[in-house]
């Protein structure tokens, strides 16, 4: 009989909470394997990022997932579980509530976490496709990640993580019109000075959004996405109602309207930093926390 671990992750995001749970089976070649995935859209994002703070409905919705989730915890079997929150409960003037609430109705326990730690745990999931397409010495990559509230840069160059950032520039933020003129432009500024200190050969693509358009695209796993194809891909849907994305490319109707200001921050960052190629692996915060639960069980 295999010798099981059972271990979670969530991530309570600006658009969407997610809930991964995986197995790390000790005598498998393939040590960690995904058993059940959760979506649920949330979208916290609209009230942190107009209001200033998370409505007592979207409080309720975000209990009742986590409430679920913790069902499934017990259900599966689960030893160790992580669970992060992002831009939304970073912002909200009522955050530390939201999460005592959570704990109290659930009884699990939510870290809110920085930019920079949520782009730290997501390269644990994207470090092994950041090495395989040039990012691990030879060539110079760089990490972008495009959530609902911000979106966070990682340069690697030489082998080693160079620089980080992360913007308040997300989907739900710039839908909600919560993106000031300033900061847009010294997004801008800032790619445009990655783009001049290091031959950036390669972006590393990750987010739902970015996932989402590569099964647009067609494209195989690990099959790099060009400038070229995301340009024509974001003009076509950009062409659409709201409706006819939904019909047209049967994408749900909480990834109908955010795929646009996601494939528009794609676009301007590799064309400022002159990068003509793309690699979406697929991957994202859940990926990073089980990535490190795993790294942390496998070291005892």
């Amino acid at each position: 009989m295999k010798n099981m671990n059972t271990i979670a992750a969530v991530d309570i995001g600006s658009n969407a909470v997610r809930f991964l749970i995986s197995n790390i089976e000790e005598d498998s070649d393939k040590k960690c394997r995904k058993v059940a995935f959760l979506r649920v859209p949330v979208r916290l994002g609209e009230d942190a990022f107009t209001s200033g703070a998370i409505s007592p409905e979207r409080r309720f919705k975000l209990c009742e997932a986590m409430q679920s989730f913790e069902h499934l915890m017990k259900a599966f079997g689960v030893r160790a579980y992580r669970a992060c929150a992002t831009s939304a409960m970073r912002e909200a003037s009522n955050g530390a509530e939201v999460i005592a609430e959570i704990k109290e109705k659930s009884g699990i326990d939510v870290e809110i976490i920085s930019g920079e730690k949520e782009a730290e745990i997501i390269y644990a999931a994207a470090q092994p496709f950041i090495a395989s397409s040039g990012g691990g010495g030879e060539k110079n990559a760089l990490h972008v990640d495009v959530g609902g509230g911000s979106t966070e840069v990682v340069v690697y160059a030489e082998g080693r993580v160079a620089e980080s950032h992360s913007f308040p520039l997300g989907t739900v933020r710039l839908l909600n019109k919560a993106v000031s003129g300033e900061e847009k432009d010294a997004f801008k500024a800032e790619l445009r000075e990655i783009g001049g200190k290091y031959s950036i050969q390669r972006i590393i693509a990750s987010g739902g959004n970015i996932n989402k358009a590569q099964k647009l695209l067609n494209k195989r796993e690990g099959e790099p996405v060009s400038y070229i194809e995301l340009k024509m891909l974001y003009d076509m849907l950009k062409k659409m109602t709201f409706e006819e994305r939904i019909k047209n490319f049967k994408l749900n109707p909480y990834r109908a309207d955010v795929i646009i200001p996601a494939l528009k921050i794609f676009l301007t960052i590799s064309k400022l930093c002159g990068a003509p190629n793309l690699i979406v692996p697929q991957v994202g915060l859940v990926d990073g926390i089980i990535a490190k639960l795993y790294a942390e069980r496998a070291c005892r």
